[in-house]
């Protein structure tokens, strides 16, 4: 019988496998802050990994705890991991992004059967915490320019992990999981700006002025050169090309921007 733990069970992503489990018939186990699951608290990982055969992974914010935990899970008898991690991951420097090349590095060289999923930027990225209080606001800031992007939708991702938590044809497979066309972010705020019958600027900043704007937000240096390095993976087109991924995994087409648009800014 498997036992599917979920990490980060109330995030973007994890919630809504766990959802896309629960309406298949599967009770997975939820790990988070909530329910008693500490990255930085080794012994909390004990429990949940206790019984387990398949766990749907994010990778921890500390890289040097992606090895541990992969480990752990293996001695436990973990079976099977469906890793989250970044499209584009291959053209960003080991300095760039450093707790999801830790993760994929783990779980790769690990003995267990994994899938990695490469994701593009959310859609839901708009609605749910990252630039949701911006475009409330009506003023998106951010380091872009017209190079396009094929943003994914988050429920995507949770059926195409819910696939390789149970089932065996996606061993040491890497997916890049995309949008079915690409749109720029010009596009994109405008599309939810006529949905909600509202003025929404994009501005666009060079990379000096989006880390100033990020520093003086609080973020950690670090995180500031990550968001950056990100966008200049982006802003070089290393992401703008979509995959059939999604629609072939799902034997569907990918949620388009507009089905989201439609769907979420009514």
């Amino acid at each position: 019988m498997t036992e599917i733990l979920v990490l980060g069970a109330t995030g973007k992503t994890g919630r809504r496998v766990v959802r896309t489990l629960e309406a298949a018939g599967l009770t997975p186990r939820k790990a988070s802050r909530a329910t008693g699951f500490d990255w930085n608290d080794q012994s909390t990982w004990k429990p949940f990994l206790h019984g387990t055969t398949a766990i749907y992974l994010i990778a921890p914010e500390d890289p040097s705890l992606a090895a541990s935990f992969v480990e752990q899970a293996a001695a436990s008898g973990v079976h099977r991991l469906v890793l989250l991690s970044g499209r584009g991951l291959d053209k960003t420097p080991p300095d760039v992004f450093q707790s999801m090349h830790a993760a994929e590095k783990a779980v790769r060289e690990s003995d267990l059967a994994w899938t990695v999923l490469r994701a593009n930027n959310f859609n839901q990225n708009f609605s749910e915490q990252i630039w949701q209080p911006e475009i409330e606001a009506g003023r998106l800031s951010l380091p872009v320019d017209d190079t396009p992007e094929p943003f994914v939708d988050v429920q995507d991702i949770a059926e195409v992990a819910a696939l390789a938590l149970t089932t065996d044809d996606h061993q040491a497979k890497t997916y890049d999981l995309t949008g079915p066309e690409t749109i720029t972010f010009a596009t994109a705020v405008a599309k939810i700006a006529a949905a909600t019958n509202r003025h929404i600027e994009l501005v666009n900043l060079t990379p000096a002025e989006y880390r100033e704007a990020l520093l003086a937000q609080g973020a950690p240096e670090e995180v500031a050169t990550e968001l950056n390095g990100m966008f200049e993976t982006m802003r070089a087109g290393h992401l703008a090309t979509p995959t059939d991924d999604v629609a072939r995994l799902l034997n569907r087409p990918a949620t388009s921007f507009d089905a989201y648009v439609s769907e979420t800014w009514r």
